[in-house]
């Protein structure tokens, strides 16, 4: 079975820092990070459509580093700090990204994360045709 760390230079960070992978390939499926919206300078805006925009062009540097696009998705769980405040939202910006078929998806309030201020995270699994 084929392994492989996925590392896009926008997020070499991740691995420098955190000591992990953004993306990795196991057989034909990526299972990437959760990203939040950290803007790539580390800063972090306070609109939520920046945070959400930024989490879904991280998962685009992987999947394009892995020779996928946002059709690939199969799954993904979304982490929300204020769900009912910017569903709609993210539904809106989401179906700017996502493709038919649709990956499956799971939305989850959560109380917080490690970076103050951030209001999702998403984390998602691919297939590699």
């Amino acid at each position: 079975m084929t392994r492989k760390a996925i590392i896009p230079n926008e997020l070499q960070a991740y691995c420098d820092d955190w000591r992990m992978s953004p993306g990795h390939l196991s057989g034909k499926h990526v299972f990437l990070t959760g990203f939040t919206g950290a803007n790539a300078d580390g800063t972090l805006s306070e609109d939520p459509e920046t945070q959400i925009r930024n989490a879904f062009e991280k998962i685009g540097y992987v999947l394009r580093e892995a020779g996928l696009d946002y059709g690939a998705l199969v799954e993904m769980t979304t982490y929300h700090v204020g769900l009912k405040d910017h569903l709609d939202l993210f539904k809106t910006v989401r179906a700017e990204y996502v493709a038919e078929p649709y990956p499956a998806w799971t939305a989850i309030e959560v109380a917080g994360f490690v970076r103050d201020g951030a209001v999702i995270e998403i984390r998602a699994i691919a297939r590699d045709n």
